[in-house]
């Protein structure tokens, strides 16, 4: 009997290509996006389900994962990759702005596995898997909230392998590197904020982590395929795998000097690299 799976924010990226992935492996996949009215590509697959879900709405949640109960039966795994994204300075953003992202990313995340997690402790067996970010293993310039959010979802899957554990629930995260993907441009940008000597400092900053994105997307010599991320993903929910997972060449190498280099020197290094104000 096919296994099924149940993705958030299977609208484009990451999870458009999990959840393809996943069919192709013979699958049962409950894919799920704020907008299924506009989803044409995934509707025409073999035991694929569309339907709406929005993390922050916890009635779309419950009817999301009932009706893939009723279609399929079970669900065995769980990916959590809906999110929202958010470069710029901390004051660029207002404190509204700030909720709403804590909202999508991390209360988001819990309000989806809350919905599972009985259904696979009746099963004594599941596996969640949440797609975090290599923004989650340091922090970085002009990622405070998002940053923020990650390193919560990273502590938050950690202490949730421990909690069901005993349920035979398996708990994973999945943290990308830099990828060209729709999210990389539908990210809420602030760096144009502000007239004054903070907003010109923050365009200094986002042009700065520009070509710092640029060149980690391509680091190892070749561009990098989001591609690998679906895989890694699909690994996650099939394998023996450690709890925390990184993907891509730049999140890799920043993962073994993280694991060699005192952490207080790397940041100083960084923190030495970063425009001046001399500089505006």
């Amino acid at each position: 009997m096919p296994q099924t799976v149940l993705i958030t924010g299977t609208s484009s990226g990451f999870g458009k290509l999990a959840a393809k992935k996943f069919q192709a492996e013979g699958w049962n996949v409950v894919a799920t996006m704020r907008s299924p009215d506009k989803e044409t590509g995934l509707t025409q697959l073999d035991s694929v389900l569309v339907t709406r879900l929005d993390v922050t709405d916890i009635p779309s949640i419950d009817t999301a994962v009932a009706e893939g109960i009723e279609r399929f039966g079970e669900i065995d795994v769980l990916v959590n990759n809906a999110g929202l994204g958010a470069h710029g300075l901390f004051e660029q953003y207002s404190a509204d702005e700030a909720r709403a992202l804590y909202e999508t990313d991390v209360f988001g995340t819990m309000n989806v596995c809350r919905a599972v997690l009985p259904h696979m402790r009746e099963r004594r067996k599941g596996r969640i898997i949440t797609v975090t970010s290599v923004a989650g293993l340091i922090g970085g310039p002009g990622t405070t909230l998002y940053s923020g959010c990650k390193f919560a979802l990273e502590g938050f899957t950690e202490s949730l392998a421990m909690d069901y554990h005993a349920w035979g629930i398996k708990v994973f995260t999945v943290a990308p590197g830099a990828f060209d993907t729709r999210f990389n441009t539908s990210a809420n940008d602030a760096w144009d904020r502000g007239s004054d000597e903070y907003g010109q400092y923050g365009r200094k900053m986002g042009a700065y982590m520009a070509d710092i994105i640029d060149n980690m997307k391509k680091a190892g010599g070749k561009q990098s395929d989001p591609a690998e991320v679906a895989e890694v993903i699909y690994a996650c929910a099939t394998e023996d795998r450690p709890i925390h997972n990184v993907v891509g060449v730049d999140a890799e190498g920043l993962a073994k000097t993280l694991a060699t280099m005192p952490r207080q020197q790397m940041l100083e290094g960084m923190l030495a690299r970063l425009p001046k104000l001399d500089d505006l």
